[in-house]
C-alpha cells in the first residue's frame, strides 16, 4: 500500500490526473520494474487541518501523538495532526479492512509532493509502526537530527526517498540543503535516495519523475539491502 498525497490547492484526483499515475504504473509493471501494489489517494483539507497563509491560532500540541508542524513556503501554514489522525485511525483501518492489503508495517509505504510532502515528512516518522518506505518529493528533506531514536528508525524503515526538481535546488523553497540531509541520513547507516529531475522546478513534472524513480524502490529487497552500519 502506498499513501500517496497531493500538493496545496489541489485534492485527490491530482496524481491520476496531472500525475498521470495508472500510466506510470502501468509502464512499469509491464517492464518488470516495480511490483504491483495498492495506491491510495485522499483529500488532505480535513476538519482542523487549518490550511491557509499567515500565523496560526492553534497552540502546539506536544502531547498528540500525531506529529505537528507549522510554516511552509511562501509563508503558507499548515497542520498534518488533523490529517494525520484521519490517515492512522480511519483511513488505514478501512483499508485493510476493505481490500485485499497485506495489513503490516513492512508492506505500508507514504509519500507526497510538496505540502503532501511536508505532510510524509511529519506524519511517517512520528508512526514508524505504521509506515516502512518514505518518500517526499520537494517537500523538505529528513536529516539525522530529524531523528528521534535512530536505532528505531533503522529498524522500522526500509527506504527515505527525497526528490527535487533541479531549478529548485539552490532556491529559499526547501530550507535546508536536502542533499546534504539525506547524506547525514546515509553516514548513519539509512537505505536513503536523492533523486534530482533534469531541467524541472516546482511542477508536474518533477512529480511525475519522482514516482517514476521511487516506486521501483518500493516493497524491493534488491533496491531494499539492510541498512549499513552506522557510523562510529
Amino acid at each position: 500500500m502506498l499513501y500517496l498525497q497531493h500538493g496545496g490547492g489541489e485534492d485527490e484526483t491530482g496524481w491520476g490526473s496531472q500525475g498521470r499515475t495508472p500510466f506510470i504504473m502501468d509502464n512499469l509493471i509491464a517492464a518488470g520494474k516495480a511490483k504491483p501494489f495498492i495506491i491510495v489517494m485522499a483529500n488532505s483539507y480535513v476538519p482542523g487541518a487549518d490550511f491557509g497563509f499567515g500565523a496560526t491560532n492553534q497552540p502546539a500540541q506536544s502531547d498528540t501523538p500525531y506529529s505537528r508542524t507549522i510554516g511552509g513556503p511562501g509563508g503558507r501554514r499548515y497542520n498534518p495532526a488533523a490529517f494525520a489522525r484521519v490517515l492512522i485511525e480511519d483511513l488505514i483501518p478501512f483499508m485493510d479492512a476493505n481490500f485485499r492489503t497485506l495489513a503490516d508495517q513492512p508492506h505500508r509505504a507514504m509519500a507526497g509532493l510538496s505540502m503532501g510532502g511536508m505532510q510524509t515528512r511529519s506524519i511517517a516518522p512520528a508512526n514508524l509502526a505504521k509506515f516502512s518506505h518514505i518518500g517526499i518529493f520537494s517537500g523538505g528533506s529528513i536529516a539525522t537530527n530529524d531523528v528521534a531514536d535512530m536505532v528505531a528508525f533503522k529498524e522500522k524503515v526500509k527506504l527515505v526517498f527525497v526528490s527535487y526538481g533541479s531549478r529548485e535546488l539552490g532556491s529559499n523553497r526547501m530550507g535546508a540543503d536536502p542533499k546534504a540531509s539525506v547524506e547525514t541520513l546515509k553516514a548513519d547507516g539509512v537505505n536513503v535516495h536523492f533523486y534530482v529531475s533534469p531541467d524541472t522546478a516546482h511542477e508536474w513534472q518533477s512529480w511525475r519523475r519522482s514516482l517514476h524513480e521511487f516506486a521501483q524502490l518500493l516493497f524491493n529487497a534488491k533496491t531494499n539491502p539492510n541498512p549499513t552500519p552506522a557510523r562510529q
